[in-house]
């Protein structure tokens, strides 16, 4: 039932970011100067709309319009537009996203590609799927054969994880910058090793949770902490457990 009510989800949000994408939608800023549109808010807005018709018990996280009923036993975590800065420059590599916590734990997670027509569905105990094809990641024999992926290090908070992330880069035999979500379907699909992040929210990664583990991969806090709510927004992904820690102690400095 999950399952196809995260397609459910998926469905509807498409057409929003297809009406939306490249017509010269006015781009507001947020209080942290980060971009947003109508199609982020509009998404959002059916996002709940569907949640709260077919499960009116539940809380809700977005990114747009805060949060309700956080004590409930399940929680739906919504980013709307993933990549809103790819969005207002005309770039197809957005999308939206949605988690299902339930007791603090991602069980189901949902990443849609609206231009790309790729979307990846993860749940727990269950295979991941791309465009309802099972998935696994790739083997990786190890740093230096791997292909490392940020959104981009700019935008890390601090200088500490700006360095910890250019130790790891400097192991690998690769970096690529630049994909928002897109990045953790595509290790879902073994097409990437590794990704690293820094400063992201809940609604940012929380999806990829059941979408890595159920392709084979590793994804958690830079303590190796599983992610959660109350996560400090430093994320490593890699494709197999092996590859996670040997990222891992790199970006502690051994």
């Amino acid at each position: 039932m999950i399952r196809a009510f995260l397609d459910r989800l998926g469905d509807t949000v498409r057409p929003i970011h297809r009406r939306y994408f490249r017509s010269g939608v006015e781009v507001e800023r947020k209080n942290d100067s980060s971009p947003v549109t109508r199609s982020d808010r509009e998404a959002e807005r059916a996002l709940r709309q569907a949640i709260v018709e077919a499960f009116p018990d539940d809380g809700i996280v977005g990114e747009e319009f805060g949060s309700e009923r956080l004590d409930a036993k399940r929680v739906w975590v919504l980013d709307p537009l993933d990549g809103t800065r790819a969005f207002v420059n005309g770039k197809p590599a957005f999308g939206a996203m949605v988690a299902l916590v339930e007791e603090g734990r991602p069980v189901a997670g949902l990443i849609d590609m609206p231009i790309l027509s790729e979307r990846w569905i993860g749940i727990v105990g269950e295979p991941t799927t791309f465009n309802d094809m099972p998935v696994r990641t790739r083997d990786c024999a190890g740093l230096a054969a791997a292909s490392l992926n940020a959104t981009s290090p700019d935008i890390f908070p601090d200088s500490a994880s700006r360095a910890s992330f250019d130790r790891l880069s400097a192991a690998c035999g690769q970096r690529h910058f630049g994909g928002d979500c897109h990045l953790y379907g595509l290790l879902a699909c073994g097409w990437i090793d590794l990704i690293a992040e820094a400063g992201l929210k809940p609604y940012d990664y929380l999806a990829h949770v059941p979408i890595v583990e159920g392709a084979g991969g590793r994804i958690a806090d830079w303590r190796g902490c599983p992610l959660s709510l109350d996560s400090d927004g430093r994320v490593l992904a890699a494709g197999t457990p092996a590859l996670f820690e040997l990222a891992l102690d790199r970006l502690h400095g051994a």
